[in-house]
């Protein structure tokens, strides 16, 4: 979508003005109405409507959701039940947790289905139990989700290769490069991307658009981030490391690192004292991006704040929709990323 400048500027100040909280109030409300933007959403929704009723025939693929009983997976499997998706009974959980069976429900339609978490550790068994599902269901679709570990994520990634299961990656760290090569290559469906909140994921669009725009228009600007999220967390957060990306090349601020200069909160009262809720301790993903001048006389800042994991399920359920449908009407796999889902129109 082309839009002139004054659009993009409006884009701009909205984008670093708004806090992204669970409940958002859409950025379409803020911003000054323009015909091709209402032309593009109106198109977005026609897609999105196209979708569903493909999904309304294709109601025998299943979703296989590894990492359960990990709160962000059962997140996303109760999003894939209110969504109209079926659940694979059988999924991947860690190495040191024995094989049992845990009811997924969903709250706001009261659904619920019965999965058997079978460890990681166990190949022969999961592919076994895994081919005697597929035989059962005969020419449908089973998809994964992989909210796992991250010291999981090369390996679940051969695994899919290996067992041909499209999969949504919503688990970040691993050797990224490795990853995307491997299932690059072997031309795999797939979904990957360190965020699945939509409305998080259109800002980083903004922002990367920007700085394609107006490189270094920031120089001289002195960057410092800061991210905070329950203290399961093991690594840096994957949004703040691609936001980072374009405030770099808007500030030009090439003494930034990830590695050394991200202050990265995962103690309890760090995350108080930065605003976070009592009740959001254990899921929460609170992030600052400051931009200041020289002399300190201007300061820059952006903020995108979510309790709870409701958004990110929400977005990784619309991603699984989507490589369902790519997966019916392609003739060869590829990586996607959630900015390819939302150019679709595939979310709601």
């Amino acid at each position: 979508m082309k839009t002139n400048t004054h659009s993009k500027y409006n884009l701009l100040l909205t984008t670093l003005s708004l806090i992204f909280l669970e409940k958002i109030v859409p950025i379409s409300s803020y911003i000054i109405p323009n015909h091709n933007i209402k032309n593009k959403r109106n198109n977005s929704i026609s897609r999105l409507n196209n979708l569903k009723l493909q999904m309304s025939s294709s109601s025998d693929d299943y979703v296989m959701v590894n990492g359960m009983p990990g709160p962000m997976a059962v997140a996303a499997a109760e999003a894939c039940i209110r969504k109209g998706l079926k659940l694979c009974p059988i999924a991947i959980t860690g190495p040191d947790i024995k094989s049992h069976t845990i009811t997924v429900t969903d709250e706001d339609t009261n659904k619920s289905t019965d999965v058997r978490l079978m460890p990681s550790n166990e190949d022969a068994d999961i592919e076994s139990s895994l081919n005697d599902f597929r035989n059962s269901i005969d020419n449908a679709s089973v998809v994964a989700i992989d909210f796992t570990h991250p010291s999981a994520v090369n390996a679940n990634g051969l695994w899919y290769i290996s067992n041909n299961i499209p999969f949504v990656m919503g688990t970040t760290g691993g050797d990224r490069e490795k990853l995307m090569k491997d299932v690059g290559d072997a031309k795999l469906f797939a979904v990957i991307a360190p965020n699945m909140a939509k409305q998080i994921v259109a800002m980083q669009m903004a922002l990367q658009d920007l700085a394609d725009r107006f490189p270094s228009s920031f120089a001289g600007y002195k960057l410092s981030v800061t991210e905070s999220h329950q203290k399961t967390k093991a690594d840096t957060s994957g949004t703040a490391k691609a936001v980072i990306e374009s405030l770099k090349t808007l500030s030009n601020d090439s003494s930034f690192t990830v590695d050394n200069d991200i202050k990265m909160l995962r103690d309890d009262a760090d995350s108080l004292n930065f605003g976070v809720p009592k009740d959001g301790l254990k899921g929460h993903a609170f992030h600052t991006y400051t931009l200041q001048s020289a002399d300190g006389s201007v300061t820059f800042e952006l903020k995108h704040n979510v309790v709870g994991r409701r958004v990110y399920a929400e977005g990784t359920a619309d991603a699984v929709i989507f490589l369902i449908n790519k997966i019916k009407n392609e003739k060869e796999g590829k990586i996607y990323s959630m900015i390819n889902v939302l150019e679709e129109g595939a979310m709601e």
